[in-house]
């Protein structure tokens, strides 16, 4: 695996690629690499014939309070894990590479942005679409890969990558999960024992929304109340939001009636979670996907 840590050297690798007609996927990560990422980067190389990784901890998506100089950094192991899954290249750029001086250019995409991450967290998604738009016209991938946990990150990039007429199609992955259902993430890693098993609490709360579609209840608001309830029930959970909302605009909805995702963020000790259901109308009725 070839580690590339500047922009031109990279853009030269990306144009080889597509000068010798191959099929560029990419998987972009922050690092502390889980299964979750690597399962990514698995598809990809099912689906493309040359596969490139980044590891970029992306300071303009953190907020002043949030966790930036405490997010885990096992550079050792995240190489090994990529050489292990035999990616063709790294890009492991510095912040400097990536915001030079006099850096003041950003990409903001409204409406999407502005609810729940987006409220939660100001500026988070103005720092995610504008690393990723600079990803993108760095490697010039064909697919690049991302996993549906973050669902509301995924429309953004999916719709500034419309919006732009940029050429990368996304491919969205399923939630990896532990054998109890926690979606495995980079930040599992600041739960202690205990914290671990009360982190559980965000799959249960999605089961108990999924089942009760299945009985046949599609009211939002008695959907999110049950939600809720389970939530409320582990004392060391502390919640964000618990919402169901339209998959494409991610506004609230009243009924369930079209493709949506029951969406949450809870904190449990210093780690914040988020987690999602898909719901999608099938023929035969509603389908939930955890």
């Amino acid at each position: 695996m070839e580690t590339i840590r500047t922009v031109p050297w990279m853009k030269e690798k990306a144009r080889e690629a597509r000068r010798e007609q191959q099929i560029i996927g990419f998987v972009p990560t922050m690092g502390a690499l889980h299964a979750g990422h690597l399962a990514l980067v698995e598809r990809a190389k099912k689906e493309c014939s040359t596969v490139y990784a980044s590891i970029f901890l992306n300071p303009a998506q953190f907020g002043p309070n949030e966790d930036l100089s405490k997010y885990p950094r096992p550079l050792a192991a995240d190489l090994e894990k990529l050489t292990n899954a035999r990616v063709d290249g790294l890009f492991l750029p510095s912040v400097e590479e990536i915001y030079p001086s006099g850096f003041s250019t950003y990409v903001h995409v409204e409406g999407l942005s502005e609810g729940l991450e987006g409220r939660s967290r100001p500026g988070h998604f103005r720092g995610v679409a504008t690393v990723v738009l600079k990803l993108f016209e760095i490697l010039q991938p064909h697919y690049a890969y991302f996993g549906r946990k973050d669902a509301q990150q995924v429309r953004i990039i999916q719709k500034m990558v419309h919006d732009l007429n940029m050429d990368a199609e996304l491919v969205v992955c399923p939630t990896v999960r532990e054998a109890d259902g926690l979606a495995l993430s980079s930040r599992n890693t600041y739960l202690g024992a205990e914290e671990r098993k009360a982190a559980t609490v965000l799959y249960r709360a999605l089961q108990a929304a999924g089942e009760e579609l299945a009985a046949g209840v599609r009211d939002s608001l008695e959907l999110q109340r049950t939600m809720m309830r389970i939530l409320g029930s582990e004392p060391r959970a502390r919640v964000d939001y618990a919402k169901v909302v339209d998959a494409e605009t991610f506004e609230p909805v009243v009924k369930v009636a079209k493709r949506c995702y029951a969406v949450m963020a809870v904190r449990v000790g210093m780690a914040r979670l988020i987690d999602n259901m898909l719901i999608r109308p099938e023929a035969e009725g509603l389908v939930v996907e955890l």
